[in-house]
């Protein structure tokens, strides 16, 4: 036994000098810098003092770098080691002609090759076709040496090939017995047939065909065996150890470990010989392939895990198990050893017998290490020996030997197997692998055995001498695996989850089917699930990368369109109720909660405002006149409110004084229109005109007469897009009305801030001071300091919330002395306007309403309180309001409109009878259009004596005048 394991190690030493030269072989990179180095070399060798280099120092280097070249890089180390002249030249030992150490030499080849073949493809293999290339290389050095071939002997070395389909053998054994048995021994090859020789020679691509046919179905048999074993696994490991039955419980659990390892030897063994046969070849894998390797590569990390989980109960039954195996192999040297006490022959063969025997018990009563399992095969192949031990006992020794070998070693045994570092140069499949992962996103927690054997690549590339630094290589490996891992995954996860709740979302869309029975359904719910994944010095979260695309393109998108801020809050929910996602807030500037401009930029642009916006007097809001986009811009007290809260409370006065600079503009215009002649004169003929025929029309002003001035006034001019002098007083007027019903909205907007900071504020009517209370309780002057700016804070917050500023009354007083003196006697006509100004507001709101029902839209409106808001400010600011009641304007419209309307229905009881249907048509149509434009009036009615209330229309100047100086009086 210790001459074959000396045999084993030469064989080992073989093998990896044949490994060497294929290493070589296959090295382009290496033998193309080899070459240009020796051009280098020439270069250097016309020129050497150039390279700073002696003439006579290039020899020499040269005649090194030959050596080298012949002895490492031409692929002759193996032949180089097995030509080597053995026999003595000086008349000493021959080795070739050695018969007994040619037998003894063979005998141990052929021993050691049917130990190898025995077990080649069964459940119970461990290393033995790892050993077959060493066999091969003792079986060259013995041609080599004697110069004799065992023709049945290599046929058997070469048969052993030809079972490569069933038994799976490694890519290097195949190629071994392919190429190198063939090319070493010239003479062997004619001991096969042209047939022989061609089926060696396609056992690769028969190999790949039957492994390509039945992968999938031994992945399938693989995951049962490995689950079973797993779950028998857990199941022995957690339970109790019983002391009446120690000794089963001992064994059951030394064979599932063992079984653990053959399974990971197995697995291994697969993973590499179908991979690196594909690579070898060139052929390209199908996907189904890939597929069923990258499960067989989960499957043996699985196993490595299994043992890591459980490595604290692993080590405790390892100790106990070593102990109960050396007990057994005791027990069986003991019985050997009284058998030999007994024989009362004595002889020095049967002394050196009982001696290695009782080294073999001494050495085992102690630690399991290496060395000392080493001495006990050295002592028992001595041992055994005379028949000390019957066949009935010396195989369960043997087999107990084994397991002990196994158990002793079993954790670096199980690393070395489930070590998967090979997967670095198969990092091809790893795309494939996750889009398999995410079509199956309910195996989702394989990822983790993936990564784990990707991790497996780190350790060799730290060893890495071709570049300055390995953590370069690192670097690389990682931001590949990165990248890969963010578009096959990641990236698709996002953006199908972001799908998803859009269309959930949008369902009254019925943009597309999305019924599960039809198109099927994919739960990406179960990646959410998963623990952090550790990679390099990061750990990856699936769940929070999605988390974060998320709120990233919700937040983005919800400040590009604000109108859509709710359809992205309900999706925010939704992957929170869906996938368990915790979606963090927008948390936008609270200006722009929603669509709206901000103060600020109102104040900035205030005469583009009035004219892009129309004014809801009821609503108090304003809405965007017209847009390139699909939607409009309102603003309404909230949007204001948020602005005054960021910009502070100031920001009010200075747009009250911007609007005021707007006004002074807008009244110079205003003036200029009324002071015209034609404009004028036409409005002091219909104030004469109503003074003479008041009497006669009940006090109220004639529908006719204002209908007249309204379409006279065309024949003055009209602009290039159709507008006459009264369509553009009207639109200045609006223009007025929509800056007073800002400033309205402004101090709402300020008592809604107000009122929202002092909402924390207990009591209105009893608020403690502050500073006293400081003061009191003796505290530090900055304590003080911020008790009387909290006090001064509360002071003025009370104020602005019970009080408020009047800013109408302000802009009425700074105006109307003004609008009131004799230099501008011409305004006072404006009353006598409002009649056929009102008349042309009507047409324009009628129109503008019919165009929403129109698909072109340009120019649709349903709303323009502003006209309402300017006209009452003017006739306060003129203290018309007396004047303009006397007119009795809007009875007169509702009378003519009522007596219309009675009419056309009385022609339609007539016609009725007649059965004239074109002719009962245009009757409908007329009878709808009086009732549209009487509504209209009447809606205008109302928004003028709203407005009219904002400037105590119930008061005329002197009475306003009265009340204001019994008020200073007392």
């Amino acid at each position: 036994l210790h001459k074959q394991a000396m045999y084993e190690h030469l064989g080992e030493l073989l093998a990896i000098l044949i490994t060497l030269d294929e290493i070589i072989d296959n090295h382009a990179t290496l033998k193309d810098h080899w070459t240009m180095y020796k051009r280098l070399l020439k270069s250097v060798h016309h020129n050497p003092s150039k390279f700073g280099i002696q003439e006579d120092k290039l020899k020499p280097f040269e005649k090194l770098l030959l050596k080298l070249e012949c002895q490492l890089l031409d692929g002759m180390i193996f032949q180089a080691c097995i030509e080597q002249q053995f026999d003595s030249l000086n008349g000493g030992v021959s080795v070739s002609k050695n018969s007994t150490f040619a037998e003894e030499f063979a005998h141990t080849l052929r021993t050691a090759f049917a130990n190898v073949e025995a077990k080649l493809g069964e459940p119970s293999e461990i290393d033995q076709r790892d050993k077959y290339v060493g066999i091969c290389g003792l079986f060259v050095l013995h041609f080599q040496i004697f110069r004799t071939v065992d023709k049945k002997f290599y046929k058997s070395l070469l048969d052993v090939c030809k079972k490569v389909p069933a038994i799976t053998l490694t890519a290097n054994i195949i190629w071994f017995a392919d190429n190198f048995l063939i090319q070493k021994i010239p003479a062997a090859a004619k001991l096969l047939d042209k047939k022989s020789i061609h089926t060696v020679k396609t056992q690769r691509e028969n190999f790949l065909q039957q492994r390509a046919q039945s992968l999938t179905k031994d992945m399938q048999s693989y995951y049962v065996f490995v689950s079973s074993w797993m779950t028998k696994m857990e199941s022995i490991l957690s339970k109790e150890q019983r002391t009446a039955k120690f000794s089963e419980d001992l064994s059951n659990r030394c064979n599932v470990f063992i079984q653990g390892f053959l399974y990971a030897y197995s697995l291994s063994t697969t993973i590499k010989t179908t991979m690196n046969l594909y690579m070898t070849m060139q052929k390209p894998m199908t996907k189904t392939s890939v597929k069923a390797l990258c499960r067989l590569v989960e499957l043996l990390k699985a196993i490595e895990h299994m043992f890591y989980r459980r490595s604290m109960v692993v080590a405790d039954s390892v100790t106990h198990i070593t102990q109960h195996l050396q007990y057994q192999a005791l027990h069986s040297i003991s019985v050997a050893k009284k058998r030999v006490i007994s024989d009362k022959k004595y002889s020095e063969q049967r002394l050196d017998v009982l001696s290695a025997l009782v080294l073999a018990e001494n050495t085992l009563n102690g630690p399991s290490t290496k060395q000392r399992r080493l001495i006990v095969s050295l002592a028992l192949s001595v041992g055994t020996q005379m028949k000390t031990f019957k066949d009935e006992e010396l195989i369960p020794l043997q087999l107990v030997l084994k397991k002990l070998d196994l158990i002793s070693e079993l954790t670096e045994r199980i690393r070395a197997q489930c070590d998967c570092c090979f997967l670095y140069w198969h990092r091809a499949v790893f795309p494939i692998y996750l889009d398999d992962v995410y079509e199956n996103a309910v195996d989702s927690a394989r990822l983790h055995y993936m990564f784990s054997a990707l991790r497996d690549c780190v350790p060799a590339m730290m060893h890495a001498r071709h570049l300055e630094s390995y953590e370069v290589l690192l670097e690389c490996y990682d931001k590949e695996i990165m990248e890969v891992l963010n578009e096959h995954l990641l990236d698709k996860l996002c953006k199908e989850i972001e799908k998803d709740l859009r269309l959930s979302v949008h369902t009254h869309l019925k943009l597309d089917d999305r019924n599960p029975f039809r198109v099927g359904m994919k739960d990406l719910a179960h990646f959410f699930f998963l623990n952090p994944i550790r990679f390099f010095n990061r750990f990856i979260d699936i769940k929070a990368y999605v988390t974060h695309y998320l709120d990233k393109t919700f937040y983005n998108l919800t400040t590009v369109a604000l109108h859509d801020w709710a359809t992205y809050s309900e999706m925010r929910n939704l992957a929170t109720q869906r996938y368990g996602l915790s979606m963090t807030e927008a948390h936008l500037p609270s200006q722009t909660l929603e669509q709206g401009l901000d103060v600020l930029e109102i104040m900035r642009n205030i005469h583009v405002f009035v004219s892009r916006y129309l004014y809801n007097l009821n609503n108090q809001i304003f809405i965007e006149r017209t847009s390139n986009n699909k939607h409009l811009n309102t603003i309404n007290i909230r949007h204001i409110a948020n602005s005054i809260r960021t910009h502070g409370t100031g920001i009010m006065n200075t747009t009250v004084n911007f609007t005021y600079q707007f006004l002074r503009k807008k009244f110079y215009i205003f003036s200029q229109f009324m002071y015209d002649e034609h404009i004028k004169s036409r409005l002091i003929k219909d104030i004469r005109f109503f003074r003479e025929v008041k009497d006669q029309n009940d006090h109220k002003y004639p529908f006719e007469r204002a209908d007249k001035f309204n379409r006279g006034i065309r024949k003055l001019g009209i602009t290039p897009d159709g507008q006459s002098y009264l369509d553009q007083f009207r639109q200045l007027i609006s223009q007025i009305g929509n800056a007073m019903g800002y400033v309205r909205m402004i101090r709402s907007g300020g008592l809604h801030c107000c009122s929202s900071a002092i909402r924390f504020v207990p009591d209105l009517e009893d608020i403690v001071n502050f500073e006293e209370l400081v003061k009191e309780e003796g505290l530090s002057e900055e304590t003080q300091k911020a008790a009387r700016q909290l006090d001064s804070v509360l002071s003025d917050l009370t104020r602005n919330f019970a009080e408020g500023t009047e800013y109408f009354k302000m802009l009425v007083d700074v105006f109307a002395p003004e609008f009131r003196s004799s230099k501008n006697m011409h305004l006072r006509n404006f009353y006598i306007i409002v009649p056929p100004l009102t008349l042309n507001f009507v047409e324009h709101s009628i129109s503008c309403k019919e165009k929403l029902n129109k698909k072109n839209k340009s120019g649709a409106a349903f709303t323009d309180d502003g006209f309402a808001m300017g006209v009452a400010y003017i006739l306060k600011l003129l203290d018309q309001y007396q004047e303009f009641d006397s007119l009795h304007w809007f009875q007169s419209v509702r009378e003519k409109y009522v007596k219309e309307i009675r009419a056309v229905a009385k022609q339609q009881n007539v016609q009725s009878t007649n059965q004239d249907e074109k002719l009962l048509q245009t009757m409908n149509l007329t009878h709808k259009r009086l009732e549209v434009c009487l509504q209209e009036f009447e809606l205008l009615y109302f928004s003028l004596s709203s407005a009219r209330i904002f400037f105590r229309a119930d008061k005329t100047a002197a009475e306003e005048s009265q009340e204001k100086k019994e008020k200073e009086g007392e």
